[in-house]
């Protein structure tokens, strides 16, 4: 990350997620050292040095309120409309206990998330992380700087939330069992994802307990935009029954088949992940693994809300969300099997 002409500027609160510390403690280490331990001064300016923060530009932050009645939500991708959901949920949940929302898009990027995340700060009281990209260490560092609540993703000694995926592909490889297929392909998405690394495991242990082989392509970016190239691996391997990582790749799929003369289920059966908006609008109806999103965002907001009036998160393990299938017209048997 620069500092120059070219690039954005880093902020003091770029360097305190970083180095795990307030932003007021960073202005204090340049601007009033005596006040700051040498050691906690020391690891500050190492930061601030490998980001290529100016010195001479730290200013003080801005003095605000203790408390914003803001809330932070911080999303992957703003345009994917699994977010739809768990946005309209939490906007609800907060404006009944008096909080507004500032919603924050990440558009897959780990850096743009850390950076936006930063700016964010000192403009909110918590902050709800929703299929985060950045490691879980920065997660940490972020909890130590304010309440935070994780949805989509486990994060050892954090408040999490998920989904359950392990149960939402086993559904997913017992229906394409029970219509006859055998050989199963997964559609990875972002390396960086925590759900992606959970439900091609799945996949692998579903497969080995029902006797089937398990295939994995990828990873490709969670959008529509990849259909084509995983179109072409796919067809290129002769895949007959695919789950793909999110209805996104799963509807790009569908469309780059029709354009090769392609017929699903006919030739291809397919099985997305998410229920997002859109998945009952495309030829064929897309079956897919639906999870309560609303609900997931309310109740991320809830107990933050908690968090923030001094509430202790006692659980050692994430609260899972129940998921189930959706079964539409995108699945049927083999070819072979047809009648």
């Amino acid at each position: 990350m620069s500092n120059d002409a070219f690039g954005p500027a880093v902020t003091i609160y770029d360097v305190a997620v970083a180095a795990g510390v307030s932003p007021s403690t960073v202005s204090r280490t340049f601007a009033r050292p005596g006040r700051v331990s040498a050691r906690t001064a020391a690891r500050i300016r190492a930061v601030a040095q490998d980001l290529g923060y100016r010195t001479e530009t730290i200013e003080a932050p801005p003095t605000l309120p203790s408390t914003k009645r803001a809330i932070g939500l911080s999303v992957s991708d703003v345009t994917n409309p699994f977010y739809f959901g768990i946005i309209r949920g939490a906007e609800a949940a907060a404006a009944e206990h008096g909080y507004s929302v500032l919603l924050i898009d990440a558009q897959e990027d780990e850096e743009i998330e850390r950076r936006n995340m930063g700016r964010a700060m000192p403009l909110i009281d918590a902050m709800m992380v929703a299929s985060s990209r950045i490691s879980d260490t920065h997660l940490r560092q972020l909890g130590k700087q304010m309440p935070v609540v994780v949805l989509n993703r486990d994060v050892q000694g954090m408040p999490s939330i998920i989904t359950d995926n392990e149960r939402g592909m086993r559904r997913a490889v017992e229906h394409l069992a029970e219509l006859g297929h055998t050989h199963l392909w997964y559609v990875a998405g972002p390396e960086a994802s925590w759900a992606d690394g959970v439900r091609w495991r799945a996949m692998r242990e579903a497969s080995i307990e029902l006797v089937l082989t398990s295939h994995r392509i990828g990873p490709f970016h969670p959008n529509m935009r990849e259909g084509h190239k995983i179109a072409d691996e796919l067809l290129a391997r002769g895949a007959k029954a695919v789950v793909c990582y999110n209805d996104l790749m799963a509807f790009g799929l569908l469309q780059a088949l029709r354009d090769r003369w392609v017929r699903v289920p006919e030739q291809m059966s397919i099985i997305g992940f998410d229920n997002a908006f859109g998945a009952e609008l495309v030829t064929p109806q897309l079956t897919t693994v639906a999870a309560p999103l609303a609900r997931l965002g309310a109740l991320g907001i809830s107990n933050l809300i908690g968090l923030i009036k001094g509430a202790t998160w006692r659980s050692q393990a994430p609260v899972v969300m129940p998921v189930l299938l959706k079964v539409r017209a995108s699945t049927g048997p083999p070819a072979t099997e047809r009648r």
